[in-house]
């Protein structure tokens, strides 16, 4: 939504997503360009926002190597989770006048008063309408999940959505490593179950795979899914 609105502004946007989703793509813009590396895009943007968790990976996104490399007199605006920018190397860019300003919702005593750092108070997530919404977006994905093994908006589980083609689905999360979708197929079909069609995503060390099967698994066959080395939980799911 932000890159459709700053490309509908005149903008010239330039966005990095290593992990966005096919839905996501179809509503991007297409005058929005893709860059290589967040380096890659730190190093051409005049105002970069960020739209990411708190995570280890995220964590200091912006701290004194990448303001290095950041364009003279850039701005930089922070409404996702504080932790993401070093506000201290921050202040340090801006009294330097590397950076112009930082604007974030994450007011704080080490920021607050600077000359060059608009603070706004972190309210988004607490309207009536944003709460809300919230409470409506937690209830269909929950339903999703419950119903068809759908998976939206995870932190921790990769996207995963497949059309139903079949009365019977398995939902099956594993640790990401080599040949585990290999030895689920391999069991079902020893169990002369045939596999209509399959989805698999990972994300870090977590995989998840979606087996509508033509027929249904019974107790035995779910049991021996379950005692595959590897795999977390398996769930039958009816359908239709």
């Amino acid at each position: 939504m932000i890159a459709n609105a700053a490309s509908a502004l005149g903008m010239d946007v330039i966005g990095y997503d290593p992990q966005i989703t096919v839905d996501s793509a179809w509503r991007l813009s297409a005058d929005v360009r893709q860059a290589g590396s967040v380096d890659d895009l730190l190093r051409q943007a005049d105002f970069v926002t960020f739209h990411v968790p708190l995570i280890e990976a995220t964590k200091n996104l912006i701290n004194v190597e990448r303001i290095r490399i950041m364009k003279d007199g850039a701005v930089v605006l922070n409404f996702a989770r504080e932790g993401i920018v070093d506000n201290d190397a921050v202040i340090a860019a801006l009294d330097d006048g590397k950076l112009y300003a930082y604007v974030c919702d994450f007011a704080n005593p080490g920021i607050n008063g600077h000359p060059r750092i608009i603070a706004l108070p972190h309210l988004g997530a607490s309207t009536q309408q944003a709460e809300e919404n919230c409470a409506l977006m937690v209830v269909e994905e929950l339903r999703d999940f419950l119903e068809q093994g759908t998976i939206r908006n995870a932190v921790n589980f990769p996207s995963v959505k497949l059309p139903p083609v079949s009365e019977y689905r398995l939902a099956i999360a594993n640790a990401n490593v080599p040949n585990m979708v290999g030895q689920i197929t391999t069991l079902l079909a020893d169990a002369n179950i045939n596999i209509k069609d399959l989805l698999n995503k990972s994300r870090a060390d977590i995989a998840y795979s979606l087996v509508d099967v033509e027929t249904i698994p019974d107790e035995a066959v779910v049991g021996r899914l379950e005692a595959i080395e590897g795999v977390l939980n398996v769930r039958l799911i009816k359908q239709g």
